[in-house]
């Protein structure tokens, strides 16, 4: 795989390639495009369970807020929140990509994934951060800033099946605000791997 430099990135939306709407060419950077922070956050409301459970559908562990134009969302030492991009973002069958912090961010404190940085060939949707603060100090958030940025990798080939594809088991395909996990479904959809499964 190759990382795709800033005039292939360019021609790649030129040709409708790749898709980051709103898009504004001064956030095209030498091998990545800036992505900012939509103004919606899904916190987490740790009162409502003793515990996550992974295999249960947990509808009310988190709130969906939303924050205004001007209003900080105040992300405090040790929180972990989800927030997403304000960018919606579509890929080809042929290129995969990956979603990393601005350092500038890295040095205040702030992580904006734990592990979702893939992004897989055939996506479309907002991208949903994992925000964390491992300062000692509260990090006030805006809508509009400058949150990540988004790079490109050539396949050897067009995949078989994109990411959305029947059977697959896609998640997330079109999202459009935070998006709570769904890792419950893997228990009902024959994805979980036990002791007695095979191959």
């Amino acid at each position: 795989m190759s990382v795709l430099a800033d005039r292939d990135i360019r021609a790649a939306l030129e040709a409708g390639r790749v898709r980051i709407e709103p898009y504004d060419p001064v956030d095209l950077q030498p091998s990545s495009v800036d992505l900012h922070l939509d103004r919606s956050f899904r916190v987490f409301r740790n009162n409502r369970y003793a515990y996550i459970d992974v295999r249960q559908s947990q509808p009310d562990l988190t709130e969906l807020l939303s924050i205004t134009d001007d209003e900080p969302f105040i992300l405090h030492p040790g929180e972990f929140v989800l927030g997403q991009t304000l960018e919606w973002v579509e890929l080809p069958d042929d290129l995969v990509a990956r979603l990393e912090g601005k350092s500038s961010l890295g040095r205040l404190g702030l992580l904006i994934h734990s592990t979702a940085g893939y992004v897989d060939p055939g996506w479309k949707g907002n991208l949903t951060l994992e925000l964390s603060n491992v300062a000692s100090l509260p990090i006030a958030l805006y809508h509009g800033m400058r949150i990540g940025q988004i790079s490109f990798f050539q396949m050897s080939s067009p995949v078989e099946r994109p990411y959305g594809s029947a059977g697959l088991g896609s998640k997330y395909q079109g999202q459009s605000e935070p998006t709570a996990s769904a890792f419950h479904r893997d228990f009902t959809t024959g994805r979980r791997r036990g002791p007695d499964s095979s191959g």
